[in-house]
């Protein structure tokens, strides 16, 4: 009985997990698979425009399709599902995700203020490598770790020795966001502006033009117009408008087969591949740069893999999504194999092969589907900006949470309205899917290059894998994109220049704002002042010490920052307790909570100066204010109480390098606020200094107004008799400073070159104070009230 119990439990178990496999596959039509679904209506437009034309031999469409299906099959299902998906960082994919996944196996990050501590969060933990050799468990982890070849050995060394090899690594990273970027302005524009052409069909050639392009950017404004309410909010529509349209294309494609030609299949033969450009030559090569675009949106499953799985986007891919496309496309030139038009290019759309009943239900069905497409890329810019800001390399920003269930979903305003000028702007500009589709071209397959170059390092460094292997990945799948990166290339003049620019300009504000943040941070290293200065002022640190919390935000894991000591020097007075506080990102997606806060003590308890580093991974959400403070405070009160006056540093001879070695990870919080929610009118301060009885403790309340309700937070102290008296007395005195009130106390640094300083060097620097005076504060402090602040002025000589 145990026994078939057991077996119905692991069934069941396993049912469940084949559910949710399949719902995440359903969901994941909807917001991975819109902007590659609805490339079927300019393929083969973009293909021939201008460049080759559709002959009574049918040898040109045929080379066409043949060059579409294969490189579907090859860069989407070879390469991303069955390859690339599992050069996951702890579930997360893109770009950055892979660049932070080297970083961790090989020190060629730029993140100035890492510790030897980061590498021991769960999901720094490095991806168990598939290498040759033998296995061996390791008994602490639990984990096996297997012996590396020494190719990855020798690469990372030589990757850590050169630092120009890790600058051109980081501006690799650099390209492939900002094209990513770019691919935000252009993809909204091809795809909405491709399915308002349908319109050409049912009206004269004159007057279309002139109906397209205002219906196009009304679609866009209002696009960017929702963009605040969030994915999730109409995110229910999405999976059955792009299963409704793949469903759509892939039944108009089967009847053009049957109708037209059902020999179609023929033109999937690699043969056709050769006699394109044995007949077409240079114009055939020229119209690479359209036939690529039957792959845009496939960067998508990487890139929006956090939100999902490997094995459910495999299953939309392989399942849905290729055998849909497909079908459409060689519906498409079934129906272009019988019908041989040279009056007009534009009749070789999508539309054309539509059955002329179902044109307007298919022309709406393709106006939702490229709104959902439109979307997933909008959606996908704002979290790569995300990820660039949070590791040091894009201005500080705005970012609002959309959904509080959903973790990626974010919303920027202040990038939303650049994209949609930009968006409008080559939508007016360009006025048809040959040049738009040439822009779009160039930035999908440079960021597909770029995928490529960092994935074979990925498979050296991080899966162990041979360095041959990875010399032929890169040249197979390479060779495939260096093909069609030159046929877009080579459409400079004809819209390709529009992505280069774009990503010229983004990518200089970002490379800008990492060199200056590096350049103030070893400013304010070179600038620190010794710990032994401040201890050497005694409790009082040489002033009066007031009542209060003080939090000293700093870039700094170690040592006192430059504004503390301007800020004693200038005034008599500091709070009673003081915390150097430091909030840094790491190269991971996610920080557990309970590994967050590291938290240790500056010199002597009765000095009560504490250094409290916050971690925070790419993909982590920053909390609020308040909740922050009572985390926060939280992570030092537990660190009071796990403190022991046996292992207190005496602090006399603690040195800056030292002090990082003993902070403390602070886990679960043994000393806990409790939050109630009560009406107005109750009086939340009316019992704040009674103390209670022997078997009971000690609490007091603090007030925190909010717009409707009033929260109280109570801090109870713990009377145990095993508690130390000292421990108790100093978290007792954290109550009260909190109790008084905290100041946040940040700086305000202007940075100037030195003198003898080189012209261009100056010009960095100006441009970089440009971008900080305009820039948002640290994220955490955007919703401080401006009471709590303060901000001391320093000059940066750099």
């Amino acid at each position: 009985m145990d026994l078939e119990g057991g077996t119905h439990s692991n069934s069941f178990i396993k049912r469940e997990s084949w559910r949710t496999v399949l719902t995440l596959a359903y969901q994941s039509l909807g917001v991975v698979y819109g902007d590659l679904s609805t490339s079927p209506l300019y393929v083969y437009k973009s293909a021939f425009a201008e460049d080759i034309k559709h002959s009574e031999t049918n040898e040109e469409i045929y080379g066409v399709l043949s060059f579409v299906f294969w490189t579907l099959t090859l860069i989407p299902l070879l390469k991303y599902v069955f390859i690339v998906l599992k050069a996951n960082d702890n579930g997360e994919g893109g770009t950055f995700a892979l660049y932070s996944l080297l970083c961790r196996h090989a020190r060629i990050g730029f993140l100035p203020n890492v510790q030897l501590a980061d590498e021991d969060l769960s999901a720094y933990k490095k991806t168990e490598s598939l290498t040759r050799g033998h296995d061996s468990i390791n008994g602490e982890s639990g984990r096996y770790s297997r012996r590396p070849v020494p190719e990855a050995s020798n690469l990372k060394n030589l990757l850590e020795k050169h630092q120009v090899l890790q600058r051109i690594l980081l501006i690799l990273a650099l390209i492939g966001t900002c094209m990513v970027i770019g691919d935000g302005v252009l993809t909204p524009a091809l795809s909405v502006f491709s399915a308002v052409s349908g319109l050409e069909l049912s009206m004269a050639k004159e007057h279309h033009k002139f109906v397209e392009v205002p219906i196009a950017c009304a679609i866009l404004i209002c696009l960017f117009a929702v963009q605040h309410y969030g994915t999730h909010r109409v995110g229910f529509l999405f999976a059955p408008i792009v299963i409704t349209w793949l469903l759509c294309i892939s039944m108009i494609g089967l009847y053009n087969i049957i109708h037209w030609n059902p020999s179609i299949y023929q033109a999937l033969s690699p043969y056709y591949m050769y006699k394109f450009l044995k007949k077409t030559q240079m114009e055939g090569w020229m119209s690479l740069g359209g036939i690529l675009l039957c792959i845009t949106g496939s960067e998508a499953m990487f890139a929006d893999l956090g939100h999902f799985s490997q094995l459910s986007i495999k299953i939309a891919f392989s399942f849905v999504v290729y055998p849909s496309l497909i079908l459409a496309y060689m519906g498409q030139a079934a129906y272009l194999s019988q019908h041989h038009f040279v009056e007009s290019n534009y009749l070789i759309g999508f539309y054309v092969s539509v059955p002329e009943k179902l044109r307007w239900p298919v022309l709406a069905i393709a106006i939702l589907a490229a709104v959902v497409g439109s979307q997933a890329v909008i959606t996908g810019t704002f979290s790569i900006i995300k990820q660039c800001s949070a590791l040091g390399c894009f201005p500080r920003v705005k970012i609002i949470y959309t959904s509080h269930k959903f973790y990626g979903q974010v919303y920027i305003p202040d990038i939303n309205w650049i994209l949609m000028i930009l968006c409008l702007a080559v939508t007016i500009g360009f006025r048809d899917t040959k040049r738009l589709g040439n822009a779009s071209g160039l930035a999908i397959i440079t960021v597909m290059l770029v995928t490529t170059c960092l994935m074979s390092l990925v498979i050296v460094l991080c899966w162990g894998r041979s360095i041959v292997l990875a010399l032929c990945f890169i040249f197979f799948f390479g060779s495939i994109e260096a093909l069609y990166f030159s046929s877009s290339l080579i459409k400079f003049r004809e819209g390709a220049w529009v992505p280069i620019i774009l990503s010229l300009v983004f990518m200089v504000i970002m490379y800008v704002w990492h060199y200056g943040t590096l350049k103030k941070y070893e400013f304010d290293v070179q600038n620190k002042v010794s710990i032994n200065w401040l201890l050497s002022l005694g409790p009082t640190l040489g002033i009066v010490r007031v009542r209060g919390i003080g939090l000293i935000h700093s870039e700094l894991v170690s040592g006192i920052p430059a504004i503390f000591s301007h800020f004693v020097t200038n005034l008599p007075a500091f709070h009673q307790v003081l915390v150097f506080l430091c909030i840094k990102s790491v190269p991971v997606p996610h920080v557990q909570p309970e590994e967050r806060f590291l938290v240790g003590r500056i010199g002597p308890k009765e000095y009560r100066l504490y250094r409290c580093i916050a971690r925070y991974g790419y993909h982590d959400i920053h909390k609020d204010d308040i909740e922050f403070e009572e985390e926060l405070l939280c992570s030092i009160a537990a660190f009071i109480q796990s403190s022991s006056p046996l292992t207190e540093p005496d602090g006399l001879s603690e040195e800056s390098g030292k002090e990082a070695e003993r902070m403390a990870v602070v886990g679960a919080c043994h000393w806990l606020p409790e939050l109630e929610e009560e009406d107005g009118g109750s009086d939340s301060c009316e019992n704040a200094g009674d103390l209670a009885g022997p078997s009971k403790s000690r609490e007091i309340q603090s007030p925190i107004i909010s717009t409707k309700k009033k929260k109280r937070v109570r801090f109870v102290l713990p009377e145990s008799p095993k508690m130390d008296s000292g421990v108790q007395e100093e978290l007792r005195e954290l109550m009260e400073a909190r109790e008084t009130g905290m100041v946040f106390i940040m700086g305000h640094s202007y940075m100037k070159a030195k003198g003898g300083s080189s012209f261009m060097k100056k010009i960095v620097l100006h441009v970089y104070d440009f971008l900080r005076r305009n820039s948002r504060g640290p994220c955490y402090a955007v919703s401080i009230p401006y009471a709590s602040t303060l901000e001391v002025g320093m000059s940066y000589l750099v």
